[in-house]
């Protein structure tokens, strides 16, 4: 065998087993693996923070969906976990907004971590699909957020 053919099929077997994303839509991408939501929601936080970024904020999607199911007129449980977290990044925020003023919209960045109560065991991690904007500024935020995902999910 040739090196090259060698390093040909090493690079397939690594592209190929890399996580894909579970689902694709014009509003986000999603991402699963299994295991612990704490050990995820970890790892989430260590692929953005292992990257310069500052989490701003955490928010608990889950936990305000359980207190206020019944005052809203529900009883289905949706998650057995879910939370967001919130951050941004000067330098890949000034290139979008010089690109383009209104893409403030898109900033912070948000991501999400949560264990669906029908499957648990399952954690899920996505963001919102920028690549559909059209916006090349914009794609390469998709491109980290995916990075992001794809890490913390592995």
């Amino acid at each position: 065998m040739t090196i090259a053919r060698f390093v040909t099929i090493v690079c397939l077997a690594v592209i190929f087993s890399l996580p894909a994303p579970v689902a694709r839509s014009a509003d986000y991408e999603l991402y699963s693996t299994r295991g612990g939501f704490a050990d995820v929601r970890q790892d989430l936080e260590d692929a953005i923070i292992n990257r310069g970024y500052v989490i701003d904020f955490k928010g608990a999607i889950g936990t305000m969906l359980a207190r206020t199911r019944n005052d809203v007129g529900s009883s289905k449980k949706l998650y057995k976990n879910a939370e967001f977290l919130i951050f941004c990044s000067a330098k890949l925020s000034r290139a979008t907004m010089e690109a383009d003023p209104h893409n403030i919209a898109f900033c912070p960045y948000a991501m999400v971590v949560y264990e669906l109560s029908k499957s648990p065991g399952t954690i899920y991690v996505s963001h919102r699909n920028l690549k559909s904007s059209g916006s090349k500024q914009l794609a390469v935020i998709h491109d980290v957020l995916r990075a992001i995902a794809l890490e913390a999910t592995k």
